[in-house]
């Protein structure tokens, strides 16, 4: 996205994957006199790098682009009160997305408006829809958006694969919604697990969204042992008119 947009890219990663552009295996042995800086590591070492950075005190613009900011808060406040211009980003989709219409950019302006404003201008020239909150409300949020949403498919695919039932004989007798949540829990499957666990594991808001599909399950289960035929039609109207309000 970048070299599209005329930036020069360097990549430092320790792995041996193929890159296009110039790498290096280590950061810490760079001059970072960089334009721009994006840390794009693992949540749960993204903190650390972030403080480090904060030692070196780089000039350009530093942009932390993690799926959670609970596990960079400490770093991103470290790189403030060093006086670095950052922010935090969330591009709410993959990196084989090419078309950005439709798709949604998150920023959390961490105190240095400066640098909030660098990272939207390199999405100015795209459709992508830019949101602005604050990082205690971005993990809330994510807890429901990526959290409950994962935990759901999760546990849809492990309750089938522990059923005993094939995937091919279940489809031959599926229905349509049985087959959409097929699709999407295929998709989930094949996903970087170690990334999921950390979305559950490291957003201080994250228990809550466990806690709510839990209940779900659990109230529902609770309605159909005590025959409440109403109290399911309820439930199921209730969830239509939540539904109807994103309208």
């Amino acid at each position: 996205f970048l070299s599209s947009q005329g930036f020069a890219v360097e990549i430092a990663d320790p792995s041996s994957e193929p890159s296009p552009f110039p790498r290096s295996a280590d950061w810490r042995a760079g001059a970072l006199d960089h334009d721009i800086i994006i840390v794009a590591t693992p949540m749960n070492v993204a903190g650390d790098v972030l403080v480090e950075l904060a030692d070196r005190r780089p000039s350009g613009v530093v942009i932390d682009i993690g799926s959670l900011k609970s596990p960079a808060r400490a770093g991103l406040k470290r790189l403030v009160d060093a006086g670095c211009k950052v922010t935090s980003i969330h591009p709410m989709f993959g990196p084989d997305t090419r078309l950005l219409s439709g798709r949604h950019v998150v920023f959390c302006d961490v105190g240095v408006p400066e640098a909030t404003r660098a990272a939207r201008a390199l999405f100015a020239s795209t459709m992508a829809e830019q949101t602005e909150m604050s990082i205690e409300d971005h993990d809330r949020v994510m807890a429901y958006v990526l959290g409950l949403s994962h935990a759901l498919n999760l546990a849809f695919f492990t309750a089938l694969a522990e059923s005993g039932e094939l995937v091919p004989r279940l489809q031959k007798m599926s229905s349509t919604t049985f087959d959409a949540q097929l699709r999407v829990a295929s998709l989930v499957a094949k996903d970087n697990p170690h990334l999921y666990f950390d979305i559950q594991k490291l957003n201080d808001y994250g228990a809550a969204s466990l806690q709510a599909l839990r209940a779900a399950t659990e109230r529902i289960q609770r309605l159909i042992e005590t025959d409440d035929e109403a109290g399911f039609v309820e439930l199921m109207a209730a969830g239509r008119r939540y539904l109807e309000s994103r309208a």
